[in-house]
């Protein structure tokens, strides 16, 4: 799995124990201690110490850095799936991802139970609450809808209700409908290919989902999730803001918006493993002797 953000662990990952080798020739002492793990490990102690607190000390430091390595996704064949194509819990370290797929891999089934945890964590994690204040303070700035009023009570009017539309859409698309319809509306990143077959994929998961066996099948929950969040919306919404014209330019912005993030979804992993191994290749000039 690829981490939440750039860390030694996910460098670490991505370092082949080949290029380790070719790094730190075997014919002479270097200072560079390859780990398991293929990151280099700078030794604060002199070459050639041969005392016993030395040694003792070195391998107290060895040991504390072991420890449970990061899981990594694996594809049906039990190999590891390549660090471009690795999906992250969040994006950037705060963006939600955890309806995501990395590409190649083969997940559990979804489940009642699953589909309703994933719902809940998505709803009400931090960030959707930042977004949502966001979202709420552009609809009161551009007046989106003059009968919820402008300022501070125009500001709340916009909140609360955004605030149910999110949540709504959330349960309905990712828990309720899924469940019933046994539809799997987690996004399964394609990974390669070029950016316009890679966009286009994008659009289309917008109507395509799969099944729990794994074959494509029409986004009815997805899609439905979002029309039924707009019938429901008219309960709490004033009537000058819940005529179909208005209803269907929210189901458009809903949809737009979920292109854009799931864009960013697809994309991101290609994006932060191109500079990770810059990275990498960096680390490895410097620990060059």
């Amino acid at each position: 799995m690829l981490p939440d953000a750039p860390s030694q662990v996910l460098i670490a990952s991505s370092i082949r124990p080949e290029i380790a080798e070719e790094a730190s020739p075997a014919s002479s002492s270097s200072r560079t201690d390859w780990t398991d793990a293929g990151v280099p490990e700078l030794s604060f102690y002199p070459d050639r110490q041969d005392s016993a607190e030395a040694k003792a000390a070195k391998a107290s430091d060895k040991k504390k850095k072991q420890g449970t390595p990061y899981p990594v996704d694996l594809d049906a064949n039990g190999n590891p799936i390549p660090l471009e194509q690795q999906q992250p819990k969040r994006i950037l370290g705060f963006m939600p991802n955890f309806r995501s797929v990395s590409a190649g891999t083969v997940p559990p089934k979804p489940s009642w139970g699953t589909n309703f945890k994933v719902a809940s964590h998505q709803a009400f994690d931090y960030s959707s609450f930042l977004f949502l204040g966001i979202t709420s303070l552009s609809a009161e700035g551009i007046n989106s809808h003059p009968v919820l009023g402008k300022g501070v009570d125009g500001f709340w009017a916009y909140t609360w209700r955004g605030f149910l539309d999110k949540t709504d859409g959330t349960y309905l698309s990712a828990f309720a409908l899924p469940s019933l319809l046994h539809e799997d509306t987690r996004y399964y990143g394609l990974g390669h290919g070029t950016i316009f077959r890679r966009s286009l994929y994008v659009i289309s998961r917008q109507a395509v989902a799969r099944t729990y066996s794994g074959r494509e099948t029409p986004n009815i929950a997805g899609l439905g999730g979002k029309v039924l969040t707009q019938v429901v919306s008219r309960t709490y919404y004033p009537a000058g803001a819940t005529d179909f014209g208005t209803l269907a330019t929210k189901f458009g912005y809903s949809v737009m918006r979920d292109v854009a993030f799931t864009s960013i979804r697809e994309f991101y992993p290609t994006i932060a493993a191109h500079y990770i191994r810059k990275h990498r290749q960096k680390m490895l000039q410097q620990a060059q002797p």
